[in-house]
């Protein structure tokens, strides 16, 4: 079975129809089993630095949290023990609530993402993408009026009687290729990134496309690159920040002729294995986070357990 991407399967029981239970959630909401993971202004609440883990919150700290706030999430269930996050983002600083006075560090997933287990990390990146949907759609696209929390936190409704749309997370799909030649694969460099910093190249699907349509087309407006043969899927990676879905795959070149567009990329170029496997990782050149999809699909390839 393939090993699954950073912030992908998440360890809890997703259950459509306890959502919509509201005698059952009142019943875990109050249970001192539960568990609750707070979230502020898409931060989490850790503690530790060179091993990070999330602080959750049981029994009567927990409850507290879960009544104080209309913001909480279902996020499953796992050994028997709901778990849910709570958005206090309504707060000035953490430390205004008691609960938070004495750990009242919250910090970005993105600066310690690689450093949490795969089982922290799913969930926590699961928490985020939920949470900012939230607070992001307080009003109703449609009316524009205000919109309520429903379904455990995984539907808006609209208040309006006319109206009453429900409006549902959403997830934006963006392809991320490898492209490759002999042995050399394509790097490109956006002048946003840390210095230094080259990744494979990706975009967001358009309507109306399939996901090769879009590789196809991202690699040609991005880069001027013609392919040889049909992209090839690999692995895909939740990424809420605020919330995509990256989609990856591996495409060959038909030459190694670039045509680089500068209002997308500040530059482009292809390297071999051997550079990349000699990068100084420091201002002059190196590869993506070790917890992006980008980074796994060059050093799959890297290490030729690509199929590509």
């Amino acid at each position: 079975m393939m090993r699954p991407n950073y912030y992908a399967d998440v360890p809890l029981t997703r259950d459509d129809s306890l959502r919509r239970d509201k005698d059952e959630l009142a019943r875990l909401r109050a249970d001192p089993s539960s568990r609750v993971l707070a979230l502020w202004r898409d931060k989490h609440q850790v503690v530790g630095d060179d091993h990070p883990t999330p602080v959750w919150h049981s029994g009567n700290a927990a409850q507290e949290l879960l009544s104080d706030c209309a913001n909480w999430i279902l996020l499953g269930v796992r050994d028997g023990n709901a778990h849910f996050a709570v958005d206090v983002s309504h707060l000035t600083a953490p430390s205004d609530h008691t609960l938070f006075a004495k750990h009242d560090r919250f910090v970005d997933l993105r600066s310690v993402g690689p450093l949490l287990t795969r089982d922290d990390s799913s969930v926590m990146a699961f928490a985020r993408a939920v949470a900012f949907w939230n607070r992001r759609n307080l009003f109703c696209g449609a009316c524009g009026h205000p919109t309520e929390h429903a379904e455990a936190g995984h539907v808006r409704k609209c208040t309006y009687s006319e109206c009453g749309m429900d409006h549902f997370p959403r997830t934006d799909p963006a392809v991320i290729v490898l492209v490759v030649h002999d042995n050399d694969c394509l790097l490109g460099r956006q002048k946003v990134w840390p210095k230094g910093m080259r990744s494979t190249l990706a975009g967001f699907l358009e309507p109306g496309e399939s996901l090769e349509e879009t590789v196809i087309r991202e690699l040609q407006e991005e880069a001027g690159v013609k392919l040889s043969a049909t992209p090839i899927y690999q692995h895909s990676q939740p990424w809420p920040f605020p919330s995509s879905l990256m989609v990856g795959f591996y495409a060959r070149a038909a030459s190694k002729t670039l045509t680089v567009n500068t209002d997308e990329l500040e530059t482009a170029d292809w390297f071999s294995r051997e550079q990349l496997r000699n990068s100084p990782e420091d201002e002059t050149f190196r590869l993506p986070r070790r917890d992006s999809i980008a980074r796994r699909l060059i050093d799959d390839w890297l290490y030729n357990s690509a199929v590509a």
